[in-house]
C-alpha cells in the first residue's frame, strides 16, 4: 500500500465520516434501548395481560353457562326436599309437638306398650329451622320397644330419638315361692326430636 493511499485512509474528511458514522449508530443503538426496547416489552406485557383477561372471560362465560343448569338443579332439589317430608308442616311450635305427642302416644298403644308421660321441652332455633322435642317414658317389653322405635323413625316427617335410658322393670315376689320372679317389661326414656322450617316473618 503506497503512502498516498494512507494518507487518503486517515485524511480528516475520512475521520470525520467514520466519526458521524459512529454517530449515527450510537444514536440508533440509543434510540432502540430507550424507545422501541420500552414500547417492545409493554407490547408484551399487554399482550400477556389480554390473553389472561380472554382467558378469565372464557372461565366465567362457561360458569355463567352452567349457571341455569345449577340453578335448576337446586329448584329440583328443593322440590323433592319438601315433597319427602322430612319437616313438620303446622303452623305453631305448639300444633308441631302436639302433633308429634299424639303419633308417639299411637305409635306406644299400637305396639302393646303403655304410655307413662310425656313432655313438650322448650323449643329451640337454629338458623331457619325449629327443633321440637318431646320427652317421652312408656314402659314395655323388648319387641314393643322394638316396635316403637322402628315406627318412630321411619315417621313423615322425620323423628329422631336422642337421649334413651333403657332400664329393667323391679320383679314382682311370687307369693308361693316368696322369690322375686325376673320381668321382661323395661322402663325407657327417651327424647323424640323433629324439625320444622320458621315461618317468614
Amino acid at each position: 500500500m503506497n503512502k498516498d493511499k494512507i494518507r487518503a485512509l486517515f485524511s480528516p474528511e475520512l475521520q470525520q465520516r467514520w466519526i458521524a458514522l459512529g454517530l449515527l449508530i450510537i444514536v440508533i443503538l440509543v434510540v432502540v434501548l430507550v424507545v422501541i426496547a420500552p414500547v417492545v416489552n409493554k407490547k408484551m406485557e399487554l399482550d400477556e395481560a389480554k390473553n389472561n383477561l380472554v382467558f378469565k372471560l372464557q372461565q366465567y362465560e362457561r360458569i355463567l353457562a352452567e349457571k341455569e343448569t345449577v340453578i335448576a338443579s337446586i329448584a329440583n332439589l328443593k322440590q323433592q326436599h319438601e315433597t319427602q317430608g322430612y319437616f313438620n308442616s303446622q303452623e305453631t311450635d305448639a300444633l308441631a309437638s302436639a302433633e308429634m305427642q299424639e303419633f308417639i302416644k299411637k305409635a306406644i298403644v299400637d305396639a302393646g306398650g303403655q304410655l307413662s308421660s310425656t313432655q313438650a321441652l322448650p323449643v329451640s332455633n337454629k338458623d331457619n329451622f325449629s327443633r321440637i322435642t318431646v320427652r317421652v317414658r312408656m314402659t314395655g317389653n323388648s319387641e314393643e320397644l322394638r316396635a316403637v322405635l322402628y315406627k318412630i323413625e321411619t315417621s313423615t316427617p322425620l323423628i329422631i330419638i336422642d337421649q334413651i335410658d333403657i332400664r329393667p322393670m323391679r320383679g314382682t315376689r311370687n307369693r308361693t315361692t316368696r322369690q322375686i320372679e325376673s320381668s321382661n317389661e323395661l322402663n325407657v326414656n327417651f327424647q323424640a326430636v323433629s324439625f320444622m322450617r320458621k315461618k317468614a316473618q
